[in-house]
């Protein structure tokens, strides 16, 4: 029998994009940029990205 084949599903990808990987330096600095704002400062708002750009506006 063969084996079911996983269906591929957004969420893993949703997830990912709703978070500020505060290690991952290129996220930081592209979130910086975005808003206008140093990435010391994203980084001590948090790794939310709503939070970051309701926060620091976008």
């Amino acid at each position: 029998m063969a084996a079911a084949k996983k269906s591929k599903t957004a969420r893993g990808r949703k997830q990912d994009r709703a978070r500020v990987a505060g290690g991952r330096d290129y996220e930081v600095r592209y979130e910086a940029k975005k808003t206008g704002k140093s990435a010391p400062a994203v980084k001590k708002v948090g790794n939310a990205r709503k939070r970051v750009e309701k926060r620091l506006g976008r």
